[in-house]
């Protein structure tokens, strides 16, 4: 498509960049972008100029956070021998959303993955490992998706540390298999943190 400005072809193709957006539909973006007060279109610009340049990654946890330590690590309310592992951020937020979880998280990173070439030590594995040597750790909960890539990653981690003194458990599956975490109603996800089963070989 021939464009009349190379500006705005540039930020067509800008757009048009982001996960499940054509062309048209960047297209009609830029045209609103444009029918709007300039000072929206700045106020665009600047929030996502500060989302690439100025979130950072927690330290303690791998979430995002404004800090060197999120909000969540920070929280003296919250119980420090309770650490749930999930594979994504995503995953953080939506257990957040249900109110009903009340420790700390470990953002893994993903998931092992041997068709994608995802590996353990693409994990935080590392990351793990330090929090549970730190002797607070008392029960690990598995939050990943129930999958067969999320039981291997699961199954992986409890091999590895089985021999620490903690409690392992996982997610109950109200979660229907194949499904990803972060796509799970609240209230189904809600409950599946509450009825958190004991995690053995089996599963």
């Amino acid at each position: 498509m021939d464009y009349p400005s190379k500006v705005l072809s540039k930020a067509v193709e800008e757009i048009a960049g982001l996960p499940g957006i054509g062309k048209k539909s960047a297209l009609r973006l830029a045209l609103h972008l444009l029918r709007q007060p300039v000072s929206q279109g700045i106020s665009l610009g600047s929030s996502i100029q500060a989302l690439v340049t100025e979130i950072k990654y927690c330290k303690e946890c791998h979430n995002f956070s404004d800090s060197d330590v999120c909000d969540i690590c920070r929280d003296h309310k919250r119980t420090d021998d309770l650490l749930c592992v999930v594979e994504d951020v995503r995953d953080v937020m939506a257990i957040e959303n249900t109110g009903k979880f009340r420790g700390k998280y470990l953002v893994l990173g993903g998931k092992i993955s041997p068709m994608e070439g995802i590996g353990p030590s693409q994990l935080r594995i590392g990351s793990l490992e330090k929090k549970l040597l730190s002797g607070t750790i008392k029960e690990l909960i598995f939050a990943l998706s129930a999958t067969m890539e999320g039981d291997t990653t699961a199954y992986y981690i409890y091999k590895k540390f089985k021999t620490f003194p903690i409690v392992f458990s996982s997610i109950a599956r109200g979660i229907s298999v194949g499904d990803e975490l972060e796509y799970a109603d609240e209230i189904s996800l809600g409950r599946s943190i509450v009825n958190r089963t004991v995690y053995n070989e089996a599963g």
